[in-house]
């Protein structure tokens, strides 16, 4: 299952290990659970700190395992086998198990340690989503830190009945003492806010005390990890606050067409993004949702309000909050997100296997969600609101290849259906002939674009129809000394390498922003002088 090179770099990993690593494996005859045996059984010749015990009397999750060190009280668990993105998962895990520190700051690490209460948390995953990853470490490193915390990482594909018990549509899906908690992408840091009901008045209390910075970046995905690094780079006071580093890019499978790179992925290339931001002298603070922008006074400072009620203060100000997918806006989309509704195939597609799904949607992404669907599911059936597919021409080959794909054009989705608890099927109207028609499925993937993050600056800025900010070739919008860059911008083309280059662009122009401001101040004091 590992191959000789593989095997090679864990064996050295594994030597960072402190203390003893207990694996307790819960099997019985299926294939599922002697690939978990074999792999286990690898991982325990690699290492003289790893023992592996095999009970096979039938009880609780088959095949799962635990993983704890004798004197103390860890609960990890994993039920399916972790390979694909969670592999990843089980090699953090047993390091940390074995007593290797972690990277996460000294403050999240006090926030959870200092927990009270019981918490036993439940995360059902699929191997091929990108976003499950962090919310399984996260919970991981959270039982390792706290015993009061349990965590089971549940493949959904392996577990079907108890995705069907609990009508789980979507990953990650997070479970709490036997309540659901959350869907969708979580950090360690927005965990704990969750359960810490105190954190979040402190942190905007430690926020509010910041001395006001020369350049701050809001939005963290490529454009503002760019802005950050070449503001940084000027050595003058830099600050970064996002709702989620990494932005959009956190949420994209494959990447091809980033220059130099010839394949990575989206949450590899944040992690490079966040890891190359942190070499520099910048104030990251994460989790901070924008408000409101008002425009520089008496003071010669920008003001960025906070959801939490904190605000920053800035010489200059770089907006990079980036877009979200677009949704189709119609009767039942709401009521069934993450109940059939999806917007990322790659997480979710896992769990409808065998099953019916729609595609809306007939560019690239949508396109290429038909074709890794089909191999999949039971069938596709595409909507492309346009008279012909706008996708690349290769793509559109491919689709055509597929015996269980179906192309509908002129299409518009007008309403979900559901039973109340999950979808049962769509209506789409046919824009030639004008007249309706129904598509029993159990799930529809939304990919029609994206929407720009600016709702909160429709007041303090112009935006243009299409709610994008509105800049020039230096990225300078309509209020002096703020500028933007990426996707929430005018620039027409929303890809990750021409953002890095907005937002490097927007940085520079924020410097001579405040070239510019200062000589600007110093002649009106000599000129007062005389």
């Amino acid at each position: 299952m590992l191959d000789a090179n593989l095997q090679s770099q864990l064996k050295t990993y594994l030597e960072r290990v402190t203390r003893p690593i207990q694996i307790t494996a819960r099997v019985d005859h299926g294939a599922k659970a002697q690939e978990m045996l074999e792999l286990l059984t690898t991982l325990d010749s690699l290492s003289d700190n790893i023992s592996l015990d095999v009970l096979r009397d039938g009880q609780g999750r088959v095949p799962s395992f635990d993983l704890g060190s004798p004197g103390e009280d860890i609960h990890v668990t994993f039920a399916g086998l972790p390979m694909g993105h969670e592999f990843t998962s089980l090699v953090l895990a047993l390091l940390q198990v074995g007593g290797h520190p972690s990277k996460a700051t000294a403050e999240v690490i006090e926030a959870v340690r200092n927990l009270e209460g019981e918490y036993r948390f439940e995360t059902y995953f699929s191997l091929s989503c990108q976003n499950c990853p962090d919310v399984v470490q996260a919970l991981n490193l959270a039982a390792v830190l706290n015993p009061r915390v349990q965590h089971v990482a549940i493949d959904g594909a392996l577990f079907q009945d108890e995705v069907e018990q609990r009508q789980i549509m979507s990953v990650p899906t997070v479970y709490l003492n036997g309540e659901l908690f959350d869907q969708g992408r979580m950090t360690l840091e927005q965990i704990v806010a969750r359960l810490d009901t105190g954190a979040a008045k402190r942190d905007a209390q430690k926020i509010a005390a910041k001395e006001a910075f020369d350049v701050l970046v809001v939005g963290g995905g490529p454009a503002g990890a760019a802005a950050a690094i070449y503001a940084a780079r000027k050595g003058i006071r830099t600050g970064v606050a996002a709702e989620r580093f990494g932005g959009q890019v956190l949420d994209t499978m494959a990447i091809e067409n980033f220059i130099s790179v010839k394949e990575t992925e989206g949450p590899k290339l944040a992690m490079a993004l966040e890891q190359h931001v942190r070499e520099y002298d910048v104030d990251i603070m994460d989790l901070q949702r924008a408000t409101g922008l008002v425009a520089a006074g008496d003071d010669g400072l920008v003001q960025v309000q906070l959801e939490n009620g904190a605000v920053l203060k800035s010489k200059s100000v770089i907006l990079s909050t980036g877009a979200r997918w677009r949704q189709m806006n119609v009767p039942g989309e709401d009521q069934y997100r993450n109940k059939g509704v999806a917007y990322c195939p790659h997480c979710d597609g896992p769990l409808f296997k065998g099953k019916r799904v729609a595609v809306v949607g007939g560019g690239n992404s949508g396109v290429e969600a038909a074709i890794d669907l089909a191999g999949l599911v039971a069938h596709v059936t595409l909507l492309e609101f346009d008279t012909t597919l706008r996708a690349d021409e290769v793509l559109q080959r491919k689709l055509r290849s597929l015996g269980n794909v179906t192309v509908l054009t002129s299409a518009q989705t007008t309403e979900v259906l559901g039973d109340g608890q999950k979808v049962t099927g769509l209506v789409y109207k046919d824009r030639i002939g004008n007249d309706s028609h129904r598509v029993d499925l159990e799930g529809i993937f939304v990919q029609i674009g994206l929407l720009p993050n600016t709702e909160w600056l429709a007041d303090a800025i112009t935006l243009s129809p299409r709610g994008e900010i509105v800049i020039d070739d230096r990225g300078q919008t309509s209020l002096p000394g703020v500028f933007a860059a990426g996707d929430c911008t005018t620039v027409p083309y929303k890809q990750i390498i021409i953002a890095m280059g907005a937002g490097s662009t927007a940085a520079l122009s924020a410097f001579d922003h405040l070239i510019r401001s200062s000589v600007s101040k110093s002649s009106s004091t000599v000129a007062e002088a005389a």
